[in-house]
């Protein structure tokens, strides 16, 4: 199988050129695969699927049309956009993948992640992640009205930008030895995710040999996208 993966394109129709960008590459490289897997922050914020305007019915009706056409998409949330729902899945006709998750890929087993659950030295970050993604909270939060959840979704947006302005570059990368723990507890020799805006692929020092963590590239001055035929090499293109 030939599978695509893609993360961190945060679309928002305040970035029209990377949504025309997502578009293109949906028409003309994406059914090159059988499968598309987005890594999440998809979107550059979600409040509900019932807040979806013109612009997110129009991505959305874009994946139905791959799926239509007989290719597999597989969607896992992230931290911008944790909250899509049943809703945009059927629309869209993609398959929720849970954070973690492994899959068979070409007979070896690939570890698939955000990439926000690796960063354990952003405490702050993760004793909030915790308590928004609580299946009790997110319920709570589906229950109110649309206008209170666009209010506290900007207002959301905005504490998280000026966290990250007294947050040192490291604190906000993964920790290596978590990624270690993480791929020895699933037993793989790969890792991809995203969440860093690091594009990149290192190393990795496992027990049992060495492994590989290939973290994908967010869409903001170029695309990006990481196809299995050939060979887990990241490809980055112009917006």
């Amino acid at each position: 199988m030939q599978a695509q993966f893609i993360s961190d394109l945060h679309l928002t129709p305040e970035r029209p050129d990377i949504a025309r960008a997502f578009l293109r590459f949906m028409d003309e490289q994406a059914p090159k695969s059988d499968a598309l897997y987005i890594l999440g922050d998809f979107f550059e914020y979600w409040v509900g699927d019932d807040a979806m305007e013109p612009f997110h019915r129009n991505i959305a009706d874009k994946l139905r049309q791959y799926t239509n056409a007989g290719h597999q998409l597989f969607f896992m949330p992230g931290n911008r956009d944790f909250a899509v729902g049943r809703q945009f899945l059927k629309r869209t006709g993609a398959r929720w993948l849970n954070d973690p998750c492994t899959i068979e890929l070409n007979g070896e087993k690939i570890l698939l992640m955000h990439g926000d659950l690796l960063c354990t030295d952003d405490e702050q970050y993760q004793k909030y992640r915790r308590r928004i993604r609580h299946p009790l909270v997110l319920g709570f939060l589906r229950l109110l009205p649309l206008s209170y959840r666009k209010k506290l979704g900007a207002r959301i947006r905005s504490n998280s930008k000026a966290a990250k302005t007294g947050k040192s570059l490291e604190i906000m990368d993964v920790n290596h030895d978590e990624v270690i723990r993480v791929m020895e507890q699933y037993q793989v020799k790969t890792l991809i995710h995203g969440h860093t805006h690091r594009p990149d692929t290192h190393t990795v020092p496992l027990s049992a040999g060495t492994g590989q963590r290939i973290v994908l590239g967010d869409w903001d001055q170029f695309g990006w996208v990481l196809p299995s035929d050939k060979g887990l090499l990241q490809e980055r293109f112009s917006l």
